[in-house]
Parts: C-alpha cells; structure tokens; sequence
C-alpha cells in the first residue's frame, strides 16, 4: 500500500490540484481546480491570420471553402482549465472559427475580472463561473442569453439559470474522502461521524474564505444541518478538526495519501477513480472511498458575454462545448462529469467513480445572499 500511496501522490497532484477552486470558487494555493494546475498548454492561440507571409491564402485545415482569413474569439477561463491537444483546433477546423483560450485566475477571480471589465469586455465567452459564484454574474448582468439546441442533452436539475444566460458544461461533488486502511474506526456514513470521538484528530478539510472545496463543504454542512450549522463545527472543533489554507496542503500535507497522519479530507467524489487510473503499479481497487452523505454538488458553466462583438461565433462554441466531441474530452482533462447525459464515461469513472444519490444543494440566490455572513462566522468558531 506505500507504494501506491507514493504513486497516486506523484501522479493524481498535477491531475486535482487546485478541482477541483476553480472547479468552483475562492481564492487558493492553487490546488483547488482539476486537472493541471496553471496549464494552458490547450490552447489556440493564433494572431488571426492563416498562411503565413500570405493572408489572402485558403486558412489550411479550415473545412468551409473560401474561409480565407478564421474569425478569432476568445474564452476566457480558469487557470487549470485544459482540453486535450487538437479539440479546440477541431472546432477550430469545422468552423472557421479560432479559439484564444486566457487564464484568470480561480473562479472568483474570473468573475471579479469580468465585471470590472464589463462594459469593454476582454473574452467572448467564459467557462468556469459555478453554482457558488453564479448569481454574482448574473447580477452583474455579465451575460446574454443564449438557448443551445444542445441543452435538451442536459439535465433539468443542472440548468439553474431559467434565462439561459449561462450553460451547463460540467459537474462534480466535493465530498470527503477516506483512506480505507487506515480508518481508526469503522467507515462513515454520515457527517455527524465526523464528530464522533473515534474519529478524534482524523479529518481535515479547508478554509472556505480561501479555498472552493472547503466553502463547498462549509455548504454541505450548512445544508444538512440548517440553523444547527455552528454548533456542528463547534463539535468539529472540539474533535481536534484541522484546517488548510488550500486542498493540496490538506491532501498531500496532513492527509495519509500524502503521507501525514489524517484519514479523512474533504476532496472529490472523482479522487478514487484518479487514484487507480494513475497508481503505478497499476491497482484494482481504489485505496480511499467517499462519504456521500457529505457531498455538495457543483456545476459549472459557460456563458456569452454581454458586449460581445461575436455573438454568432460565441454561439456556436457554447454548441461545442456542449458536443460530445467536447464533453468526453472532460472527465480526464479535468476530473470532474459532462454535463451531456449522451457523453461516454470513462472506464474507470464507470468502475471505481460514482456521485452522490442526494447532494447538498443551494441556490445561487441564496448562496450570494449568505456567502459573507456565513463565512465571517465559520471563522468566530473555527478561527477565533
């Protein structure tokens, strides 16, 4: 089992680092967003002439006759946002139409971004806005509507704006995690076995004024337990809970899959299907599980910005993103499920993965509206 643990950490580091925050939310170490940290290697980045020294030349590769020169568009995303190499560029050949993908930061960021530049935006589209900061958006009137034929693929439950102005493209759960071998007691079911003594200074989990999976579990909680909120973490504390600034420092600092003493960390429904895909030597079982009665959902979306000056272009990218040819390229790029209910999982998602039957929900409004409020008291009992 050490040698697993050794390679899961080399391995899985550059695949959940950061989900897994931008995945969803505040500010981090950037360990909080799938897939490969600051990686913006998938991108299509292009000075919007094709054929060299010759610019009235055919673009090569573009599909349409007479596509002489490709409009070019920009998504502006996440920092850990990748694609496989080739997918941008296969819209890019259907479509005449070019992709600059720009980092901005982890998802709170991309919205702060966006809206201070709102009346000159800088993008087309963006991905990467989620559940947690989407009413902040769309307060800021940031988008304009746009109904892909492509969403009758997708879930009702996922489609949170009844405007459309923004898309679903993808979802996860952060839920807490589990060594197996390493429980000081038996697996938990619930959140209240966190509290129990027998899990006394075993769970670490993240600060969720700067880290997405630990304001997502801060949810969860705050879900599950209603107005008795605070005085579950109060019992969190009391139990000798730890707290990181960030997922990476509690997964591969205080957790036992990177070699520290604790069992229990929040993380991804989608880590044991990480854990097996990228363990050498290779395994068949995956060394950690999930407590899904902890699980928050998170869905993320895409959306056309206002003030665009390609509106018809930006349509056809959501599209894309909405295509199977881009949702199967998601769930190992970035670790987290396509939100096309047509797209094909992976094996090992279909084997070692699986979601929460109940998740923890809030709405967008809500969120917005208690997002201070509630973190400036997590940190009275927690921090204080």
């Amino acid at each position: 089992m050490n040698t697993t643990k050794s390679a899961v950490r080399a391995a899985i580091v550059l695949l959940l680092l950061a989900l897994f925050a931008a995945a969803c939310g505040s500010s981090d170490d950037g360990g909080d967003t799938a897939a490969t940290g600051d990686t913006t290697d998938a991108v299509a980045e292009t000075d919007g002439e094709a054929g060299g020294d010759e610019p009235d030349a055919p673009a090569v590769g573009f599909a349409d006759e007479g596509c002489d020169v490709p409009t070019s568009i920009t998504l502006v995303t996440y920092d850990s946002f990748v694609v496989s190499e080739g997918t941008l560029e296969s819209f890019a050949a259907d479509t005449c139409i070019e992709v600059t993908q720009v980092a901005a930061g982890d998802a709170g960021q991309l919205v702060s971004a966006a809206i201070l530049t709102k009346d000159n935006p800088t993008a087309d589209v963006m991905f990467g806005i989620d559940n947690t900061f989407l009413q902040r958006g769309l307060d800021a009137e940031l988008f304009m509507p746009y109904e892909s034929a492509m969403l009758s693929t997708v879930d009702d439950a996922l489609q949170l704006d009844p405007e459309n102005r923004v898309t679903p493209i993808d979802y996860s759960d952060v839920c807490v995690n589990y060594w197996i071998d390493q429980l000081p007691g038996d697996a938990p079911a619930t959140l209240d076995d966190l509290i129990d003594p027998t899990n006394a200074n075993s769970f670490v989990t993240m600060n969720p004024e700067t880290s997405s999976p630990g304001f997502a579990f801060l949810l969860a909680t705050i879900t599950r337990y209603g107005d008795g909120w605070e005085d579950y973490w109060q019992s969190l504390v009391d139990n000798g809970v730890s707290v990181t600034a960030g997922w990476s420092d509690a997964y591969y600092g205080e957790y036992i899959a990177g070699g520290g003493e604790r069992a229990l960390v929040t993380s991804y429904a989608s880590s044991p299907p990480a854990e097996v895909i990228f363990a050498e030597p290779a395994v068949d079982t995956a060394p950690s599980a999930v407590l899904f009665d902890s699980c928050f959902r998170q869905v993320e979306f895409a959306g056309i910005l206002a003030g665009t000056e390609h509106p018809d272009e930006a349509q056809q990218l959501i599209d894309f993103m909405l295509s199977t040819t881009f949702q199967e390229d998601i769930p190992l790029n970035m670790f987290v499920y396509p939100a096309n209910g047509d797209a094909e999982l992976p094996e090992a998602f279909v084997e070692y993965g699986q979601l929460a039957d109940n998740p923890a929900t809030l709405s967008p409004q809500e969120i917005e509206a208690n997002r201070e409020a509630w973190t400036e008291r997590w940190v009275e009992i927690v921090l204080g």
